[in-house]
């Protein structure tokens, strides 16, 4: 067990780390929303709006481009202003990532990973294997991967201890759950270990949360995601969505604005990470970004 409760944590703070300094999230394109700096609630952690997602498919879509098809467009979405970068464990993607971002330096970019949250592991372990991988001293965001049952707090309580933990050492900055269906999804509200939520999104419903953690289309179940996402917000949780391509299923262009658009505007997220693999996209979703926030 880990010597550094919840309880104990909440009681104090560990705001040593957790600020990321915006000198060193330079705009390199100045005016362009998609790649302004925003604030994930009171974590202090700052971000760009638009975040280039490594987990089509689990990441095999990227994967399928080569280590330097990838690395070619990592450094195009960098030199666009994109700051913010997202895998996960269960990916394929995070060792190419880490090498794809080995130019850059360090403090000028934030990367964010997700731990799935396996039973008799020790989560100092997995956490120094998973910078081993993406070639890091340490993770700006790690979220508790796939949360998709509505007892996942307390399911989750050994990896949330191990989390506080490394924050304690500074190789995590800051912590949050991803999580899918509504059983989970409605567990977020009110949770005071959390300070990142990462929501499904979109305008209807696609890929999105439901009755359960089925990957299926809810288009009755949006107002009541939108509900939980004012909720966490005002609560000083950061958002973060994903989703705002439907899982690939938006074809048309109309569709991938629109769902841009409902999530700045009438859910009102802080930030998005969508899965790119061509500059065409990664130039795409940021005019759709300037075009919702504009």
């Amino acid at each position: 067990m880990s010597p550094y409760s919840r309880r104990e944590f909440l009681k104090t703070t560990l705001a040593a780390g957790t600020m990321a300094s915006v000198s060193n999230l330079q705009l390199h394109a100045a005016g362009q929303a998609a790649t302004e700096v925003v604030t994930l609630g009171k974590s202090g952690m700052q971000v760009t709006r638009l975040a280039f997602g490594t987990g089509s498919n689990n990441g095999y879509v990227q994967a399928a481009l080569g280590q330097a098809g990838f690395s070619r467009l990592v450094h195009y979405a960098y030199d666009r202003g994109i700051r913010f970068f997202e895998t996960a464990e269960a990916y394929v993607t995070p060792a190419m990532l880490g090498e794809a971002l080995k130019p850059f330096p360090r403090e000028s970019y934030q990367l964010m990973s997700k731990v799935t949250t396996d039973p008799g592991v020790d989560p100092q372990k997995r956490f120094d294997e998973m910078r081993r991988t993406s070639q890091t001293e340490y993770f700006d965001i790690m979220l508790l991967h796939w949360q998709h049952t509505a007892d996942w707090v307390a399911e989750t309580a050994r990896w949330q201890d191990g989390i506080l933990e490394a924050q304690s050492k500074k190789t995590i900055r800051t912590r949050g759950a991803s999580v899918h269906g509504l059983p989970a999804l409605r567990q977020m509200p009110g949770n005071k270990w959390l300070e990142v939520a990462m929501i499904r999104m979109n305008h209807n419903g696609t890929r999105m949360d439901g009755p359960t953690y089925a990957d299926n289309n809810n288009p009755t179940s949006v107002p009541e995601v939108v509900k939980h996402v004012k909720q966490v917000k005002e609560e000083g949780m950061g958002v973060i969505s994903m989703k705002l391509i439907g899982n690939g299923d938006f074809t048309q262009h109309s569709d991938r604005q629109a769902a841009m658009r409902f999530a700045f505007q009438n859910a009102g997220i802080d930030c998005a990470t969508v899965g790119f693999k061509s500059t065409q996209e990664i130039d795409e979703a940021i005019d759709n970004m300037n075009l919702a926030l504009a």
